[in-house]
Parts: C-alpha cells; structure tokens; sequence
C-alpha cells in the first residue's frame, strides 16, 4: 500500500431473493479486481472490504489491498432485507478503519461504499435514520454512496440512499462496470486530504463534482 488509500466498502444483500443474483455479482467483483490490477498506480491505492446483508450484516472480507477478493457465499434462507444495520455497521467499520489508516500516516480519500440489493428494505421505518448517520456531511469520515440494483429492485429507495450514484441492472449496466467507473472518477477528479489529522478536530468532507445533494 502506498501513501494515500481509497476506502471501498461493497455492501451486498445476501437474502434468499438474491439467489438469482449471487452469480453476476460475483462476476462483477471479479470483473472490478480485475480492472484494479490492471492499473499499478489505482492497485497501489484502491483497498476493499465486503459485506453481506440480510437481517444483520456480516464481514465477507476485512479493508485489504485488492491482491484478492473475496466472493459473496450462497444466499441463506433469511428473507429478511434490513437497511437500516448495515448503515450503522458501515458508520462503525468506516471510522475504524480509516483511524488505522490515519495512525500509519495514510492519506486517506473520502470512502466508497457501494450498495446492492435487488430487494426493498424491510425496515422502511427505521433505515433512514441509521442512513442519515452514515451520511451526515458533518461527519469527517461521511461516505460516498455509490448503488445498484439487481432484478426487480426498490428504485426509488435506492435513489434516495445512492448520494454519487445509482444504477440499475435492468438497464444494461454490468456490477462491475459500475464500480470500476466510480472508482476511476474519484481518484482523478479528488484528493486526500495533505497530512494525518493531529489535533483531533475533524474538518467535513467538502462536496465534489458527482455528488448528489
């Protein structure tokens, strides 16, 4: 790893609706890993997590350098899709990671996380409030949001969630395709931030061209 890092979080429901699906997602991290070695100087950089979800989240792969990545496992018999958890799991593993990061004199871009559901949320009372969390532009370590949806996914819902930008499969636009443009579009119109945070005092992400009010 090199002196700065962009934070990739890809955040995968993994309910039983998604058994269709479970394929052509696989096909598209292989196809965005793929895209990343290609380019020594974005592999030097990128770093990626996974995360399945379906009633509760859980870690598929920890924030590594994409020498490998992990592919999503077969979708469990829980139909529930519950938005809300993982927002608030991404709020908690985003400041960790990007902690550690800033503690090994890392650079760090604002993170990434791209969401994947083909479903609707099954908690549509209480999700918006943990998404707000993840997304208040007070907090330093404030996420881009980057969505797709699968088959007969919620696309209003994934509208209001995907704060850079939403895709949808039903219009011809692969996974990995568009997490290799989103990636791409951020390390050539952003930088990190100069130098570690010292004194404790966090400054807000400042908005950049591509994102979403």
């Amino acid at each position: 790893m090199g002196s700065e890092a962009l934070p990739c979080y890809v955040a995968c429901d993994v309910s039983l609706s998604m058994a269709d699906h479970i394929d052509e997602l696989n096909a598209g991290l292989r196809e965005f890993r793929g895209a990343v070695h290609a380019d020594a100087a974005v592999a030097d950089r990128v770093l990626c997590s996974v995360i399945g979800f379906a009633e509760t989240p859980q870690v598929v792969q920890p924030l590594f350098p994409m020498d490998d990545l992990a592919a999503m496992p077969a979708p469990g018999a829980c139909a529930g899709t519950n938005f809300g958890p993982v927002f608030t799991f991404l709020r908690d593993v985003i400041d960790a990671d990007v902690r550690a990061l800033e503690a090994h004199r890392v650079r760090v871009h604002r993170p990434i996380v791209f969401f994947l559901s083909d479903g609707q949320p099954t908690d549509p009372v209480t999700w918006p409030s943990a998404f707000a969390a993840l997304t208040d532009p007070g907090w330093a370590r404030c996420p881009r949001v980057v969505t797709f949806g699968l088959g007969d996914a919620d696309q209003h819902a994934l509208a209001r969630i995907g704060t850079f930008r939403s895709y949808l499969g039903r219009d011809g636009v692969r996974v990995g395709t568009a997490l290799i443009a989103s990636v791409m579009h951020v390390l050539s119109t952003s930088r990190p931030p100069a130098g570690r945070i010292l004194s404790g005092k966090e400054t807000p992400w400042k908005r950049t061209e591509g994102d979403r009010p």
